[in-house]
């Protein structure tokens, strides 16, 4: 199977955790293709809207086995080979960061993306916030990045969630 239909099919079925029709997205906003320092692509993250409702839908393939970080971060750049030019998680409000925080986490903080054996994953989250806001955070003059980490994501180390170090990296362009 072509690469492409792969990552097709595995966006697909992180899409099949959906409960209901109701709850199946009915607009692309917005995507971005995830590579590796190298340049070899790796993945797609689509940005999706079901009315006010915004969520991250998220497939790689060719990725070491394991639980990675997975965060939006505050500047659309990628530049290798650390993808540092990312800059931080993107934290509008000026959150802790960690989803296991009380206070709750910010923007940029998304559940870690576990990649199995035949080195492929797919992650769906839903992204706080209401869509107006969101998408000027996401698509404000510098853009945002998705970035995969090299380790799991603690949920509370702020600022970063002590992930490791940036493994693959997309910069999120409107749709």
């Amino acid at each position: 199977m072509p690469r492409t239909a792969l990552l097709a099919s595995a966006a697909l079925l992180a899409l099949a955790g959906c409960s209901t029709v109701a709850d199946l997205p009915t607009e692309r906003l917005g995507s971005a293709t995830l590579s590796m320092a190298n340049g070899t692509p790796v993945g797609t993250a689509q940005l999706l809207a079901s009315g006010d409702r915004l969520s991250l839908a998220a497939a790689l393939t060719g990725v070491p086995e394991g639980a990675h970080g997975f965060h939006l971060h505050t500047t659309g750049k990628c530049q290798a080979p650390d993808f540092s030019s990312a800059g931080g998680h993107l934290n509008p409000l000026g959150k802790v960061h960690g989803t296991l925080d009380p206070d709750g986490s910010h923007l940029g903080d998304l559940p870690n993306i576990v990649i199995g054996p035949n080195r492929s994953g797919t992650l769906s989250a839903d992204l706080a916030g209401n869509r107006a806001q969101v998408l000027d955070w996401l698509f404000d003059a510098d853009g945002t990045a998705v970035v995969l980490h090299a380790g799991a994501d603690d949920y509370r180390t702020d600022p970063s969630g002590n992930a490791g170090s940036r493994i693959a990296c997309g910069v999120l362009r409107p749709a």
